[in-house]
Order: C-alpha cells, then sequence, then structure tokens
C-alpha cells in the first residue's frame, strides 16, 4: 500500500511496538524485601505462570477497581507459586513497579515515520486500562490508546478496533493494522481493516 491510500495506521503494542524488560530482578528484590522466600529462577517460573494468567484476562482491567482486583489476582498466582501465604495486597505495587516497557529497535523512529507522513496512529492492543500510562513513561506520548479493557472484549472480537477507528475518526479501508498475531490479522480485517504483519520496521518501510 502507498501512503495516499491510508489515513491511519493502528499498531498492536506488545511483540509489536514495544517489549518488556526483565522484571524478575527487580520482582525478586520487592518479594524478598517483603519476607517471600524465593529466587531469581524460582520467581521466573512463577511469573510465568502469572502471565499466562494476564493473558485471557487482561481486558477485566477496566477501571481503577477491576485494575486492582486484576492485579491482586496476578500476584496471588505467583505467590501460590512460590509457595507464599503473604497477603497479595502486600506487593500489588511492587509487582506494578517491576514492569517497564522498552521500545523495540527501530519502533520509536517508525512511529514519527508515520507521523510525518500525516497519518493519525494508535495503539490497539489487548491489555488492561494503564497501558497507555506504561507507554508515556518511554517517550510515545500524544499517542491514541484503545485496549481491549475499554472495547469489553479482546482480539480477535472486532470490537477494539472499531472503538479505535471511531477515536481516530477514520474509515476503516482508510486504515492498516500491523501485529504480530492470527487475533490481530483476524480482528482488523473483521474491522474492515487493512494489515500487515510485524515487524513494525518492516511494515513501515513497505509503504515508502
Amino acid at each position: 500500500m502507498r501512503p495516499a491510500e491510508l489515513d491511519a495506521v493502528t499498531i498492536d503494542a506488545y511483540g509489536t511496538l514495544v517489549e518488556l524488560a526483565d522484571p524478575v530482578p527487580a520482582m525478586t528484590e520487592g518479594l524478598r524485601a517483603i519476607g517471600v522466600d524465593c529466587d531469581a529462577d524460582r520467581v521466573r517460573r512463577a511469573f510465568a505462570k502469572e502471565v499466562a494468567y494476564y493473558r485471557v484476562r487482561s481486558h477485566e482491567g477496566r477501571d481503577e477497581a477491576t485494575l486492582y482486583e486484576l492485579r491482586r489476582e496476578c500476584v496471588a498466582v505467583i505467590l501460590d507459586d512460590l509457595g507464599s501465604d503473604v497477603d497479595p495486597a502486600a506487593f500489588v505495587d511492587g509487582f506494578v513497579a517491576a514492569l517497564r516497557f522498552e521500545l523495540l529497535p527501530g519502533t520509536g523512529e517508525s512511529v514519527e515515520r508515520l507521523r510525518r507522513l500525516g497519518l493519525e496512529v494508535a495503539v490497539v492492543s489487548n491489555w488492561d486500562v494503564a497501558l497507555s500510562e506504561h507507554l508515556r513513561g518511554i517517550g510515545l506520548d500524544g499517542l491514541t490508546v484503545v485496549t481491549s479493557a475499554e472495547a469489553g472484549a479482546p482480539k480477535p472480537d472486532p470490537a477494539v478496533f472499531r472503538l479505535a477507528l471511531e477515536r481516530l475518526g477514520v474509515r476503516s479501508e482508510r486504515a492498516l493494522h500491523v501485529g504480530d498475531s492470527e487475533a490481530d490479522e483476524e480482528g482488523a480485517r473483521a474491522a474492515g481493516m487493512h494489515f500487515a504483519p510485524a515487524p513494525l520496521v518492516g511494515a513501515v518501510e513497505a509503504l515508502a
């Protein structure tokens, strides 16, 4: 496609735009500080279980109350795997502090390139409502961010894509979504959008 054929590009977050900096060192330190007997290997295994738990429930964190409850449940998964009876509420703040996103190589430049082309840019992701806060912390201020939590359903349901199109004020046939999963492609096409597979850098270069 050519830029002239588009008004907007939406981008999946995790795995396409950003990745998670290794949270295990900070998480291990924080858990030890509240009396949990653990080492980095055990925390890494426990965190992997938390990730699987969160992945299918991220859309449940739709407001302050439900987001806190989701985070508390995620911490409970970790503590249970570590065999600890510490109250999960004692580590919610530490858990959140350990989660830091980093831009994937070249993605920041790709976003700026899309903007220079005159295209609207938005992030469309299966995530809770705190995603925009995470992205602001790594230099992505000003991006429209639309999550499955706001839409009420995760990809591949097209609801999150339709919500993004509504907020951007663009027609589906004039929008391209870039993502790294079958759910991205299925949901975008169901919403009437074009689709390009990650990596973002390659997808943006292909527009030239």
